[in-house]
């Protein structure tokens, strides 16, 4: 009897050894089998747009971890350094200037989507109800500034001297019909200006940040005015045939992703074509 039960307590054990290896091993095989990206990504609406693609790439086996940065140069260098397979928050002006000034090679492995400025105002429904000396509030960085500039010039409203200068200021405006009072603030400032001036030519990050109706708007830039603003996914040179991160890319093109983009933040952010 003694010789049974012993015989019996052995095979058990033996069996549930047997079992937990089995079990092991599948959770290994799962693991191996997971495709993981580790993406850095600013919050908005870049780590939204990631954390949308990783729950749809679920089922494909691939592992999309965000990691979210609030600045403009470590996810560059996390890049950089390995500690990222991809980044998302810039557009190629940026990133060649990162690759210039810190001996990097970044590389653009697609364009995602484009954050148009746009004109808004508590005060007008339409540009024709624009009084002379009204006031119209735009970014004062070079580069958002000449946007809202070449933005103001093709609504009709102002007309520059020479359109095709990378960099203008009010200085450039040479015809301006309505007398125009062209007022510069710091970009983040703009949407709480809205109540003190006729117009504001705003990001669509900082109206996303300030819950504007971003689909209200009097006009606003198309994707072919700032084609080389598009945000990019950005990865290393020698990692830009990694076959999970163009799965990645190919979803984050799809007219679905595309649909959510739209859906989610109205005329803030436009999808790539």
């Amino acid at each position: 009897m003694k010789k049974s039960y012993f015989k019996f307590i052995s095979i058990a054990m033996i069996s549930i050894l047997l079992l937990g290896c089995a079990s092991t091993s599948d959770n290994s095989k799962e693991k191996s089998d997971a495709k993981t990206l580790i993406i850095g990504a600013s919050p908005t609406p870049h780590g939204e747009i990631l954390n949308f693609a990783k729950e749809n790439l679920k089922s494909k086996g691939i592992d999309i971890q965000v990691k979210i940065f609030t600045d403009y140069v470590i996810p560059n260098k996390s890049l950089a350094s390995g500690e990222l397979d991809a980044n998302y928050f810039q557009h190629v002006p940026y990133m060649e200037d990162f690759n210039k000034k810190n001996n990097a090679s970044i590389v653009s492995v697609g364009g995602i989507h484009a954050e148009p400025l746009a004109a808004y105002s508590n005060k007008i429904k339409k540009i024709d109800e624009l009084k002379s000396g009204d006031i119209i509030a735009i970014p004062n960085d070079n580069s958002n500034g000449t946007r809202a500039l070449k933005l103001l010039e093709k609504n009709n409203l102002i007309t520059l001297k020479n359109s095709n200068s990378d960099i203008q200021t009010e200085k450039d405006i040479e015809k301006n019909p309505k007398n125009l009072k062209i007022k510069t603030v710091e970009a983040a400032q703009l949407p709480r200006l809205l109540d003190e001036v006729s117009l504001a030519i705003i990001n669509g990050n900082y109206a996303l940040e300030s819950k504007l109706d971003t689909n209200n708007v009097l006009f606003l830039e198309e994707i072919s005015d700032i084609e080389k603003h598009v945000n990019i996914i950005a990865t290393r040179e020698d990692n830009k045939d990694n076959e999970t991160l163009k799965e990645l890319v190919d979803f984050l093109k799809s007219d679905k992703t595309k649909n959510f983009i739209r859906e989610r933040y109205g005329k803030a952010v436009i999808p790539s074509n």
